[in-house]
């Protein structure tokens, strides 16, 4: 990686797993149940470990939620953030009911008071604190100081939070600065992280669906991460939160930031393909997304890239007329006629 260093933080623990510091940039997510429907969040979450969620945030907007949070707890092998909004009380009950951590929004929990009293709660569990900025719900004195929603106005949100968690001992604090515009909330974390030491949630809130959402998201996490800026990261889709895990690993893994599952190169076909090429890549997608093998996979079309894009992956196919070639660690290991290739291919991946 070229001229890449990243920041240098403090270090919080959810659990078991390190945000900051030196610990792996973690991928985390938020379930889209109803937290109190037990069964169904467990199962989710159970999915969303398979996909490689590391970390799992859940709604708690009653008291009645708050109240079940220890069940859905000791059912979980993750660490579980509650997240709240508009009420403390239910970050006091969240914290008895044993959560690894809180997600607060400053704009929306009401007066210090309750946040100082949050916050001693925090410290006597041992339980990071997440101030979540939003652009959406930023303090009304702030936007009447700045006239609109700006980066310097959500960094000055998050330095005015941080600084009473810290008048009251408290210093497990991880900080996120979400706006639904890229270019603010890349601003938003370069100004504070000349600020403070603590840790970054990153994430583009609100990106849009999958498929505009998965664009935006790269973008945007593409950039801070790149900056040297993240420790942790969620990207925000209005779709399963399976792919939002997905396009989480995506991200790191093609920035070689983390490396969880193969990587896949496929080539975008030409008048030259002589196979059928895009079903070929899209059924390869499928069928090793939740491998646990981090190996890249080349899927080519014609012999013009194929034979050396195909020989310099941990494995890979090469497409001729009806058929097409597998090499496995740059050596030719068989060739296939095309409604074979498929198969043959996982049968060696099965092998590595």
């Amino acid at each position: 990686m070229i001229n890449y260093q990243r920041r240098k933080t403090h270090q919080v623990f959810y659990g078991n797993v390190p945000v900051g510091g030196d610990a792996p940039i973690s991928v985390q997510s938020m379930t889209n149940t109803k937290t109190a429907d037990i069964d169904k969040t467990v199962k989710q979450i159970e999915e969303l470990v398979v996909a490689g969620c590391e970390i799992i945030r859940v709604a708690v907007p009653d008291m009645k939620t708050a109240s079940c949070l220890s069940r859905l707890r000791e059912r979980i092998k993750i660490p579980l953030i509650a997240d709240i909004h508009f009420d403390y009380k239910l970050a006091l009950e969240a914290v008895k009911q044993g959560v690894d951590g809180l997600r607060l929004n400053p704009g929306n929990i009401g007066d210090f008071d309750h946040l100082k009293r949050v916050a001693q709660k925090a410290k006597e569990a041992g339980i990071p604190i997440r101030i979540g900025v939003n652009s959406g719900s930023l303090e009304k004195k702030l936007l009447k100081k700045y006239g609109s929603v700006t980066a310097e106005a959500m960094v000055e949100s998050a330095l005015s939070h941080i600084s009473l968690l810290e008048e009251n001992g408290f210093n497990d604090i991880v900080v996120s600065l979400k706006s639904t515009d890229i270019w603010m909330t890349l601003k938003a974390y370069s100004l504070l992280a000349q600020e403070v030491d603590y840790p970054f949630h990153i994430g583009i809130t609100e990106a849009g669906t999958v498929w505009s959402g998965t664009i935006k998201s790269a973008l945007g996490l593409g950039s801070i991460l790149t900056a040297g800026l993240g420790d942790t990261v969620r990207v925000s889709l209005t779709g399963s939160p399976v792919e939002e895990v997905r396009v989480g690993w995506q991200i790191l893994r093609l920035l070689d930031l983390r490396q969880r599952g193969p990587k896949i190169i496929s080539c975008p076909t030409c008048g030259r393909t002589n196979i059928n090429l895009i079903k070929l890549a899209e059924d390869v997608e499928k069928a090793v997304k939740d491998l646990d093998k981090s190996i890249t996979i080349a899927v080519m079309g014609c012999v013009v890239n194929g034979p050396g894009e195909a020989r310099e992956a941990d494995i890979g196919i090469a497409g001729g007329k009806n058929e097409g070639l597998i090499f496995k660690k740059g050596k030719l290991v068989k060739k296939v006629k095309e409604d074979r290739l498929l198969k043959e291919l996982l049968l060696e991946i099965d092998k590595m």
